[in-house]
């Protein structure tokens, strides 16, 4: 079900661009301890995952399980806000940092992108097994978000009591199209530039063989990047194969546990008309539309000197109901 949200920006960050930015530059210098394992991979890659603690075998805490996005990291503000909030709420939080994420480059020429799916899948039944008495839930972040909603579409039975996607590009096409526009066209070059960087790595290492430098170079928009990375190292025709293959709009029908929407009308990295499905929505889902919040924003509260990260209130609210 489609529902207007109630988060009300702060009056001192109520553009969009602000709130995208001030959640990041509030934050830039809080810390959070983490204790990081590395999960060895069915396919000889890694990923390294970060908790707030590590539970022990006959322990009932909920874990909450938290994807970044793109070129995230346990550094992110939206993740170090979260893993912080569930410790104290006395939950556990984990960090899945996607492959090449954690400071370390993966082993592999492809690392991740939007609709990946293989490690969330791969660690998921890793929980399930080793900590049969927590209640698992998931969060995507942005990219995350895209990869939650396709995971949990593809994989009805899998061990999560409940989802929440937040400021996810699930119209991938139209995303690449929304962040080449306007100011947003920083954001794109900040996160092509971390791609490229990335990139350039595993040219120069070798892993990957068939894209060269002076290809690379030319890369400016996030389009141009997938069309010749992303697409041809993951096994699609071409960029918007890709987009439509990945979308995790056309999956959200396909969801049949309780799933959290989160979206801001006024996000500089999604095309908002988009991002809603056309399709009648199923009563486990709930789209919360909100009219601002920027991309991962969500700061209201009157003080400017004590911003209150909505997010951190509204999500553990909707993890509690199932608790």
């Amino acid at each position: 079900m489609l529902i207007s949200s109630h988060f009300k920006a702060a009056w001192w960050l109520t553009n969009r661009h602000m709130q995208t930015i001030a959640a990041k530059w509030l934050r830039r210098n809080e810390k959070l301890n983490t204790l990081i394992e590395t999960i060895e991979l069915p396919d000889g890659d890694f990923i390294d995952i970060a908790w707030t603690e590590k539970p022990q075998a006959d322990n009932s805490q909920p874990i909450v399980v938290i994807l970044h996005g793109l070129e995230g990291s346990v550094d992110s503000h939206y993740v170090k806000g979260m893993l912080a909030t569930l410790k104290q709420k006395g939950w556990i939080g984990v960090l899945m940092h996607f492959r090449g994420c954690s400071g370390r480059a993966n082993r592999q020429a492809a690392a991740y992108h939007s609709g990946d799916t293989r490690d969330i899948t791969y660690l998921a039944t890793i929980l399930k097994n080793k900590y049969p008495h927590c209640p698992l839930f998931l969060i995507g972040f942005s990219l995350g978000g895209n990869v939650v909603a396709r995971y949990i579409a593809h994989n009805v039975n899998n061990p999560f009591t409940a989802a929440t996607i937040v400021c996810a590009p699930l119209h991938l096409a139209s995303c690449s199209l929304r962040i080449n526009q306007g100011f947003s066209k920083l954001y794109q070059s900040y996160l092509v530039n971390m791609l490229k960087n990335s990139t350039q790595l595993k040219i120069d290492s070798q892993l990957i063989t068939t894209i060269n430098t002076t290809a690379l170079k030319k890369v400016k928009t996030m389009k141009e990047f997938d069309q010749l990375v992303t697409a041809p190292i993951n096994g699609f025709k071409d960029a918007d194969d890709y987009y439509h293959q990945m979308s995790g709009l056309n999956n959200l029908t396909s969801i049949v546990q309780q799933c959290l929407i989160i979206h801001a009308i006024d996000d500089p990295f999604l095309n908002h008309q988009a991002m809603i499905s056309n399709e009648s929505l199923p009563q486990n889902i709930t789209f919360e539309l909100a009219e601002k919040g920027g991309h991962m924003g969500f700061i209201t509260g009157n003080n400017p000197l004590k911003p209150i990260y909505w997010l951190e209130e509204r999500i553990p609210t909707f993890i509690e109901q199932f608790l």
